[in-house]
């Protein structure tokens, strides 16, 4: 084998492997879920503005009232968003331009909107989505315990 062919085989092994990461990091998708439910921070509860509507490229995503949750599936790690917060019913509405990095550890993220709007660090107002099982996945199931209820009848041989 040549030189210049392992200087090929090199190249083109670590050309495959910069796409790996770069598909890694842009191509990873998360689930993020927006919670507009006031929050408790060392004492201090944070209120809820009346409604909060988010807006992901533009489009209109969710439109949460007080105790509300809403989600936008997305790619990448960096996410951009923007807020439409009316404070109180009937009030003016401001904007707000949020980009957040998103953790690689979590595919299912929750932000507590009131929380991020109060400055708190991210690690306070963005948790991890974990869900919890269905009732139909939890029904009680027949258990059988007694090695005689396993035998099979045969009958009389």
């Amino acid at each position: 084998m040549g030189k210049k062919s392992l200087i090929y085989r090199a190249a083109a092994v670590a050309v495959i492997l910069l796409i790996a990461v770069a598909m890694f990091i842009i191509g990873r998708g998360h689930t993020i879920y927006f919670d507009n439910k006031s929050f408790e921070n060392g004492g201090k509860t944070i209120d809820t503005p009346y409604k909060i509507e988010v807006l992901v490229n533009g489009e209109k995503v969710a439109s949460l009232k007080d105790g509300e949750r809403g989600m936008v599936d997305t790619m990448g790690q960096d996410f951009k968003m923007q807020l439409v917060i009316t404070e109180e019913k009937g009030g003016s509405a401001s904007k707000v331009q949020v980009k957040l990095p998103i953790p690689y550890n979590m595919d299912g993220v929750i932000i507590n909107l009131p929380a991020m709007l109060d400055g708190l660090d991210q690690k306070d107002y963005m948790t991890e989505f974990i869900p919890t099982p269905s009732s139909e996945d939890t029904d009680d199931e027949e258990v059988v315990t007694d090695d005689m209820d396993l035998q099979m009848d045969f009958g009389d041989q």
